[in-house]
């Protein structure tokens, strides 16, 4: 092991840089999986908007690196990403029933969930 890769395990920031590049592309795969019907119907912006979004913001970090306290376009993205965790994605897995493509009507009665 290198000399500057053995500091860079030891450095929380780098953990925290990493921790941050994991989240958004966990947000983006979240993002790509899930059918572009529900973003509408739960009255949300389009799929493509969100994959635009989030694969920008995923990207320029696996560009230039995270660089969360100096670069306003890393916070952007995080920004962007807690956003669509918080607020797009609950709203689509209600829809949906916590699945991606198509939805799944396994637990429903003829009234409503069961």
């Amino acid at each position: 092991m290198g000399y500057i890769t053995y500091i860079n395990l030891l450095n929380p920031l780098w953990w925290l840089s990493v921790g941050i590049i994991l989240f958004k592309g966990f947000a983006f795969v979240d993002a790509a999986i899930r059918r572009d019907g529900a973003y509408r119907d739960a009255d949300k912006k389009t799929k493509t908007f969100w994959l635009v979004l989030l694969g920008a913001a995923l990207g320029l970090d696996l560009l230039f690196g995270a660089n969360f306290i100096g670069s306003f376009l890393t916070l952007g993205g995080l920004v962007a990403a807690i956003v669509y965790m918080v607020d797009v994605r609950p709203a689509i897995k209600a829809l949906t029933g916590g699945r991606g493509g198509k939805n799944d009507r396994r637990n429903m009665g003829p009234y409503g969930p069961w």
